[in-house]
């Protein structure tokens, strides 16, 4: 195993212990794990290399001391590293005690019963949705979110409900500086998009009909906790051909409603 601590010689001779050069191995590592996505499960050394700007070398090593922990593994047939079973190890305790998934998983399973589409709860990083739980739809056809999945299209149903409680400077801020997707960023655009988050708002589920992946919906509405706080989005997704404009009206109401029951068991109002 590739060990994490160095020693560094100050100019007097002393030796230091080496916070900075300690903390870049790590954050190197977690850029390597970050590569990794459901659209490129597998990816080789040189792939990774470029995306993070470390020599093939080091992504090497990275990688290496990665697969002894179980934390990406070879695929058989390419070669190619996948992430591996060890994260959910690390991500299990975490998943188990999320408050919001646990209450959320019945009241997600009916909704999926009652829509016969996929249901997901997702949580907000500060500038990403992501999926922590999800119940698939039985129809041979459906669109599914992968538990981890992160969302940052400002047109995702799930990342609206976020952005619609952040303030219209954070927003802005998130939207100018790329961490937000949005094609044809200008001031015209952003003050439509505010408007939308609005309604979205006030409507008590936001939408997504087709405009960030063609043959996609979504709808999306806001979970609280007991002290009004937004802590989870529900979201539906379901492929464009079979949802109609009135009938994604009809999921979103549906979706409100789970979300409503779930933050109730929250304690929320």
């Amino acid at each position: 195993m590739v060990t994490m601590t160095t020693t560094a010689n100050t100019p007097d001779g002393a030796t230091t212990a080496p916070d900075a050069r300690g903390t870049s191995v790590i954050v190197n590592a977690i850029a390597v794990l970050r590569c990794f996505s459901a659209d490129e499960p597998l990816l080789g050394v040189t792939e990774i290399a470029l995306r993070v700007g470390m020599h093939k070398s080091t992504v090497s090593r990275i990688l290496a001391t990665l697969e002894q922990e179980d934390l990406v593994e070879r695929d058989s047939s390419s070669r190619r590293y996948k992430l591996g079973l060890g994260l959910i190890a690390v991500a299990g305790p975490l998943l188990a005690e999320l408050e919001e998934r646990k209450v959320a998983y019945p009241l997600l399973r009916q909704l999926t019963e009652r829509t016969a589409e996929t249901s997901a709860l997702m949580v907000w990083n500060g500038s990403e949705a992501m999926c922590v739980e999800q119940i698939a739809s039985p129809q041979q056809v459906k669109h599914t979110t992968p538990l981890g999945a992160l969302y940052r299209d400002a047109m995702s149903a799930s990342v609206q409900v976020f952005l619609s409680l952040e303030p219209e400077a954070r927003v802005r801020e998130l939207i100018l500086n790329g961490a937000i997707s949005f094609a044809g960023v200008d001031e015209a655009g952003i003050e439509a998009y505010l408007l939308r988050l609005s309604d979205s708002a006030e409507r008590g589920y936001a939408t997504n009909y087709g405009e960030s992946s063609l043959d996609e919906v979504g709808v999306s509405a806001p979970v609280y906790d007991h002290r009004g706080n937004l802590v989870a989005a529900v979201l539906i997704p379901a492929p464009r051909f079979r949802v109609s404009p009135e009938r994604l009206a009809t999921l979103g109401a549906a979706c409100a409603q789970t979300a409503h029951l779930i933050t109730s068991r929250l304690g929320g109002a």
